[in-house]
């Protein structure tokens, strides 16, 4: 609220009274201009339309006419209404009216002096009347000799007529207005100014307030210096003067006149920013602040404060020492277990501490620890064998133990007690307390040679784990160790040991995973014909993963490839790969088609996921991804299905490389859509390609460009799969492997056609005699004429079997490969299942029989039957049973 009785108040009426009184001018001005400016257009408007009626053509003639109201009242009323007049009338030399707009008034007489317009002049005048007042113009109406024949009256209210005045007098109070708004609030602005500047305070308060700064000023223990923008001073405080040693009377001279030191003088007169900028005054430390006073629009200058320091400079540099181990531990606890390798951690204390806390620096491990083993517990006499696993030095020519080697610490050595007691050691001078005659002290006497001359030796235990020892040494260069020194040393080893420990217990779980996955996977490839195999298997660097291979013989010289991967890393997906791959290793020997042993996979799976579920914390394996193959040999086709897997490559004998259209199907243990297979015919010499998605993806390449590369690298012809694998490897294994990859390379082989024989039996029973003697004469041309007996035998109970219980056609074929491979096949469905005949029955020893004289035997289903085949060793591969073998198995009754 303004005073008005102040001077800032009193300001504010006049501006405001000056401002009123220009608006109410200007608006009066206005005004008037504004109502002569109606006058004149009225006149101009009412002369003009009255003037352009009278001199309209046939007007005189209309006049004399016999009835020129009839003529001219429609005339003039659309003139009047086009002109924007009140009305036109026109009169006969008498004044009686031929128009009007009010039809009423026309033949009455006319309202107005007419004589001059008779006379032949015109007039203008204004008439008043009910609703304000009038102008109107008469002007005579001459014919062809210039003879007045009529009048013509032309008029409208003054009020009618609008003027620019109008339009500008709202501008002209608007603009008034926004100034008296400018007026009220410069004159707010500058009371405000006024009251800020002096607080609201009197000129008594004023005085009273500048004592009470000029005392405080001169009492606090602060040196206060103003200089002016001339360098002269302005005023200077009682502690100023006894810090910089002045004169009483300073003020007004130059800082250059007062005789200071040239840098405190060059301060001072600079007008510079300085901040806690240390002085030297004779035997005083003097911490000056300097700010100019021109920064705000102030006066041109600079203040200086002054402080004397000298006193805290020896805590400084505590403050400083004390903030350097600060800064050491922070950075050590970000340098210090970046890793999981126990050499790596050890390493890094070293690295962090060297140079900054010590010249020196050693970490000596058991080989336990190093294994990721736990080392004994409980108290020991002596210091064990120790490993040096990480040395850093300022120099490359110490004496100290070279990092790889094991030794043993002397028991009198500060480094042996530090371990037996379980307590850091500090020797702040080894001079005074080692003893060269002691054990282990001619090693010392080396290093004291060499310049060292303190240690600090602290044992690293973690969790209870003792697990070796941790030296810091400073040569006769740097100071001694003391006892803050030893504070920071036990902090950095309980750091590093905590650091060590988890590393060292990775290491065990790691060894434990990798152990596990190593004994879950293939140990090598089986003996076969149809494939020649290469693989190889790279577990994460990180941890071990769950992906898979396998390599499964079957019957009829077939062969499966399996390659998985279970989603996660550790000993869960470890464990979960062995489970699979057991799993797929069973659902083979019922010989099965790839996309009826996915099915059952998937449903293993979801059954295992269902029983973990009810178990707060055990991890689902839903996830997994499988890719399933059978290559025939003896037809060259080969029957593929995926569960969620990266498409196999196939490489064609020219080098060409695709990705069949293998449909993806889900991952194992979704169960949601059924799992579909193809079936490729592979020329001989093809090359499938079974990987797991480490091989191709990385976090910095896409899957996409990992396939680009995998597709060119393996478009090289002639490459044995060793060599495929490796070149893969080469071009595709990322720097830091994250992810298990699981690598199965095959090129395909065909058995030759000379070692098949087949023969289509007709369902006769006297038909079996032929087929024996066909067998026998196959088995001579291979050679293999000590397995015809057994050959025999079991293809006659065989055949016999599929025409007594089986469907026709029925076909016999022998394979000879690794071994001597029988089948027969029917269009049946029907199993037959192995018995144990009773002494009395007649029947049912067939199968016991086929059973003792082969290797193997079983049954395999087809889209159009079944297979019965049975399986022998060749002969010398095993032995083999002879005729006196079955009368001692069988006895008489054996046929």
């Amino acid at each position: 609220m303004v005073n008005i009785r102040s001077v800032a108040g009193q300001m504010f009426l006049l501006q405001v009274l000056i401002v009123l009184l220009l608006v109410v001018s200007a608006v009066t001005t206005l005004l008037l201009k504004a109502r002569s400016d109606r006058f004149q257009s009225a006149r101009s408007r009412s002369l003009a339309v009255a003037a352009t009626f009278a001199q309209g053509p046939g007007l005189a003639a209309i006049l004399k006419g016999p009835d020129p109201s009839a003529v001219l009242q429609p005339a003039a009323e659309a003139a009047r209404k086009h002109a924007g007049v009140d009305f036109i009338v026109v009169t006969n030399p008498k004044g009686i009216r031929y128009t009007a707009p009010r039809p009423a008034d026309i033949g009455k007489k006319f309202i107005g002096n007419i004589a001059p317009a008779l006379a032949g002049g015109t007039t203008v005048e204004s008439v008043g009347g009910p609703t304000g007042e009038d102008v109107q113009a008469v002007v005579p109406v001459t014919d062809a000799s210039g003879a007045v024949v009529g009048v013509v009256s032309s008029g409208l209210q003054v009020s009618a007529v609008s003027s620019a005045i109008n339009r500008q007098l709202p501008l002209v109070l608007g603009a008034g207005a926004a100034a008296l708004a400018l007026a009220t609030g410069g004159t707010a602005l500058v009371t405000g100014r006024l009251r800020r500047q002096t607080h609201g305070l009197g000129p008594a308060e004023m005085t009273r307030m500048y004592e009470h700064h000029d005392a405080v000023l001169h009492a606090v223990r602060e040196g206060v210096v103003i200089v002016g923008g001339d360098c002269r001073v302005l005023l200077v405080n009682d502690e100023a003067r006894r810090l910089l040693d002045l004169p009483p009377e300073v003020e007004g001279r130059l800082v250059d006149e007062l005789g200071l030191d040239s840098r405190m003088a060059d301060l001072l007169s600079s007008h510079r920013v300085a901040t806690d900028e240390v002085v030297p005054i004779g035997d005083r430390l003097l911490a000056v602040n300097n700010r100019p006073t021109d920064h705000a629009g102030g006066p041109p200058g600079s203040v200086a404060t002054l402080r004397d320091s000298t006193e805290l400079r020896a805590l400084a540099g505590k403050a400083e020492v004390a903030q350097g181990r600060l800064r050491l531990l922070y950075e050590a606890s970000v340098a210090i277990g970046t890793t999981l390798d126990v050499r790596r951690t050890a390493e890094e204390l070293t690295q962090v501490a060297v140079g900054r806390f010590a010249d020196h620096v050693t970490v000596d491990l058991a080989d336990s620890v190093l294994r990721g083993e736990e080392p004994p517990a409980g108290a020991y006499d002596e210091a064990p064998e120790l490993r040096r696993v990480a040395v850093s030095s300022v120099r490359d020519d110490h004496p100290l133990y070279l990092e790889g080697g094991v030794h043993r610490y002397p028991p009198a050595t500060p480094m042996a007690v530090g371990f037996v007691t379980g307590r850091p050691v500090l020797v702040p001078d080894l001079r005074a307390t080692v003893d060269p005659r002691s054990p282990g002290g001619d090693r010392f006497q080396v290093m004291l040679d060499y310049g060292l001359r303190s240690l600090i030796t602290v044992p690293l235990h973690a969790r209870g784990v003792l697990m070796g020892v941790a030296n810091f040494w400073r040569g006769q260069e740097s100071q001694p160790f003391d006892e803050d020194d030893l504070s920071l040393a036990e902090e950095l080893a309980a750091r590093a040991a905590v650091c060590i420990d988890n590393a060292r217990r990775f290491t065990r779980e790691h060894a434990m995973a990798v152990t596990l996955q190593h004994s879950l996977l293939p140990r090598g490839l089986p003996e076969q014909n149809a494939l020649d195999l290469a693989y190889r298997y790279l577990p994460a660097q990180a941890g071990v993963g769950g992906d898979w291979f396998d390599v499964i013989p079957l019957p009829g010289t077939r062969i499966a490839l399996v390659v998985g991967d279970v989603v996660g890393h550790g000993l869960h997906a470890a464990a979960t790969m062995g489970r699979l791959r057991t799993a797929v290793q069973n659902f083979s020997t019922l010989d099965l088609p790839p996309d009826e042993l996915l099915g059952h996979l998937d449903e293993l799976v979801t059954r295992i996921d269902q029983e973990t579920a009810a178990t707060e914390g055990e991890p689902s394996i839903t996830g997994a991804t499988c890719v399933y193959a059978i290559y025939d040999p003896t037809t060259g086709r080969c029957s593929l299905a995926r569960a969620g897997h990266p498409l196999p490559a196939l490489v064609h004998p020219d080098g060409s490389t695709e990705f069949p259209e293998l449909p993806a199907g889900p991952p194992l243990g979704l169960g949601s859509l059924p799992f579909e297979a193809i079936e490729l015919q592979l020329p001989e010499g093809s090359g499938l390609v079974l990987y797991t998605d480490g091989l191709v993806e990385d976090r910095t390449r896409d899957i996409g460009t990992g396939l680009d590369i995998l597709t060119a690298t393996l478009s090289h012809p002639g490459r044995t799969p060793q060599e495929t694998c490796d070149a893969v490897l080469d071009a595709l294994l990322p720097a830091r492997q994250t992810d298990d990859i699981a690598l199965l390379v095959a090129r395909t082989r065909l058995l030759p056609p000379d070692r098949i024989a087949e023969w289509d039996v007709p369902s006769d029973p006297s038909a079996v005699a032929g087929i024996r003697a066909e067998v026998t004469r196959q088995l001579t041309r291979w050679d293999l004429d000590e397995a015809a007996f057994i050959t025999e035998l079991v293809l006659s109970e065989l055949i016999t079997n599929a025409i007594r219980y089986g469907t026709p056609p029925i076909k016999v074929r022998m394979l000879y490969d690794l071994t001597l491979i029988c089948e027969v096949s029917d269009t049946s469905s029907t199993a037959p299942h192995l018995r144990y005949a009773a002494a009395e029955d007649e029947g049912g020893r067939g199968l016991f029989l086929i059973a003792q004289l082969a290797e193997r035997w079983g049954t395999r289903y087809t889209r159009d039957g079944k297979i019965i085949w049975a399986e022998q060793l060749l002969p010398g591969a095993g032995a083999t049973t002879s005729e006196a073998d079955l009368l001692d198995a069988f006895g008489d009754d054996w046929s």
